[in-house]
């Protein structure tokens, strides 16, 4: 795919949440001409940013009448025919990174992009060390639940997979052979769980619909918690906040 010369990236659409984040944080609101309605943070910094519509459904004329000199992608999020479409008449980075290690990776690449290496490193080295910590001795058995109706959860391959095994999980769906495997919730649970985690998105796991689940025992005797999304798939800026939220969420289940 074509890409901006480095550091001459001055007009950028990101279609993906995360790196919308960095992008405001590494170089500034004023490079940012567009990006998703998804995109939520840093919401004080995205008013009067130009919406190109969602990840899976972005407007791409409207994305080409921005004139922008970097699209900011990921293989994942968005749709392939999508990005290659854009990829043939203006240049587009697409980031995918599957662990914290390669979010590290990937943020010096985007700070390279953007004439911000110096503020890119300071971040990614800390993901870097955050990367190389020791698992912990007696990680806490968890379910991460992404979607609902049907039941869905990550394997081993997944970015939210690298953040439980950093911060003191093991996931119990890590050897499913699909990436966000349809999962039997009571055949899994009697497989031993002791923690279900609830989050955010990309399903919107509310409060009463956490009580109404643990009231009926859909989880047997595991503990059911909330949890912010962000703080478990969210790579980027967000990851140092992020791995530190979800180390602190896990460690009473730990005890």
């Amino acid at each position: 795919m074509p890409r901006a010369a480095t550091g001459s990236a001055t007009r950028i659409v990101s279609l993906v949440p995360s790196t919308t984040e960095s992008v405001v944080s590494l170089a500034g609101r004023e490079r940012l001409v567009g990006c998703t309605r998804y995109c939520t943070h840093p919401a004080s910094s995205l008013d009067g940013v130009t919406r190109i519509g969602g990840t899976k459904n972005p407007e791409l004329e409207k994305i080409l009448g921005l004139a922008p000199d970097l699209v900011l992608g990921n293989a994942e999020e968005n749709r392939e025919e999508d990005l290659q479409w854009l990829a043939q008449r203006v240049p587009v980075l697409v980031q995918t990174p599957c662990t914290v290690a390669q979010s590290a990776d990937c943020l010096r690449e985007l700070g390279e992009a953007l004439g911000a290496s110096e503020r890119a490193e300071s971040i990614a080295g800390r993901l870097s060390a955050a990367a190389q910590s020791s698992p912990v001795a007696s990680p806490v058995r968890v379910l991460y639940l992404i979607w609902c109706k049907p039941w869905m959860s990550i394997n081993h391959t997944t970015y939210i997979h690298d953040v439980l095994r950093l911060t003191g999980a093991s996931n119990v769906c890590a050897g499913r052979q699909d990436r966000y495997p349809v999962i039997d919730v009571p055949e899994v649970v009697a497989a031993g769980v002791d923690l279900v985690l609830l989050p955010d998105e990309p399903w919107v796991f509310d409060e009463a619909q956490a009580q109404d689940l643990a009231a009926r025992g859909c989880f047997g005797a595991a503990r059911v918690m909330r949890c912010s999304g962000r703080d478990f798939c969210w790579h980027g800026v967000h990851a140092t906040v992020g791995l530190e939220r979800a180390r602190a969420l896990l460690e009473p289940a730990r005890a």
